[in-house]
């Protein structure tokens, strides 16, 4: 009898302890979640709030005054629909090229009966802590005729040393009898790298892709660099220059510029820089956020079989 008691005692420990854990980690999760949702919803509702009332302050997760206004303001600038199609068409293009090319390195690195495979992996290694400095680069890549061209978003970028050593260890991890019966019906290395690890790598695919996807669409610092034609550049540096002249438009207004000053830069906009800024980021994440579902499933897997297996 006192036995059953004392185990008795010790489940209705466990069954407490388990609560307590429970509990923990469901208030760490909803502080994270709010923690990580609150920017967001804040950035959302001042962008979608009047400019005059944005100055106000106190907007939290709502607009206190709603309004398209800023949003307009981003979608008739001659010029961002242009943008929006170098973005788009930049990232495609760099993304699928940058996979080939980095992929076809790291499954070049990642066979075995490679001669010299030591030495190409040192010497692919030494950019990702020693750079040559812009002043050379910014040389190098006018001397290839690449300024003021929208191949110089493409080309430079087409391989990523880190996204090439997380391809190369999932490729390590792929068994060899697959290449084995591939080599026996007769099957090429193109064959073999296209239609035998390609599909098996999905994972690890769809995360580079996402990597070299997001790092297209982020870019603003190359358009800044190499080119100069507003015909070439894309939708960050459109963005970019929004914000600027919602900010000088209110540094007119602070320091009282005359009437007519005003009217010929602001032509009857209604323009907070604050609000300016979070539609721009809103308009600039949300393709992102909206394609990041389908590829968050592979994510995980991708990013961790990449990286623990060698």
């Amino acid at each position: 009898m006192t036995g059953v008691k004392e185990n008795h005692k010790m489940k209705s420990k466990k069954v407490f302890s388990d609560y307590v854990i429970i509990i923990a980690m469901w208030v760490i999760m909803i502080t994270v979640f709010v923690t990580t949702l609150y920017p967001f919803l804040n950035s959302l509702a001042l962008s979608l709030n009047k400019a005059d009332d944005t100055v106000l302050g106190g907007i939290t997760v709502y607009p206190r005054v709603p309004t398209l206004a800023n949003y307009r303001q981003v979608f008739t600038n001659p010029t961002i629909w242009r943008a929006y199609g170098i973005t788009f068409a930049r990232t495609f293009i760099g993304a699928a090229g940058g996979l080939v090319i980095t992929g076809a390195l790291a499954f070049g690195l990642s066979r075995k009966n490679l001669a010299g495979r030591k030495f190409y992996t040192f010497f692919c290694l030494i950019p990702m802590y020693f750079g040559g400095g812009l002043i050379p680069t910014y040389f190098l890549i006018r001397n290839l005729g690449l300024t003021n061209t929208f191949w110089v978003y493409i080309i430079p970028n087409l391989v990523n040393i880190w996204n090439m050593i997380l391809m190369r260890s999932y490729f390590q991890s792929v068994p060899d009898a697959l290449e084995e019966s591939a080599r026996i019906d007769g099957a090429n290395y193109i064959t073999i790298f296209f239609k035998i690890y390609w599909p098996v790598s999905t994972p690890i695919i769809a995360t580079i892709a996402l990597y070299f996807g997001v790092f297209h669409w982020n870019d603003w610092f190359m358009p800044n660099i190499y080119v100069t034609k507003q015909e070439l550049k894309p939708m960050t540096s459109v963005l970019l220059s929004i914000i600027s002249e919602a900010s000088f438009l209110e540094k007119m207004m602070q320091s009282g510029a005359s009437a007519a000053a005003m009217g010929n830069v602001a032509k009857g906009k209604e323009t907070n820089v604050r609000s300016i800024t979070m539609a721009t980021m809103i308009t600039s994440i949300l393709p992102i956020v909206i394609i990041y579902p389908f590829l968050q499933r592979f994510f995980l897997k991708g990013i961790m079989i990449g990286s623990i297996k060698g």
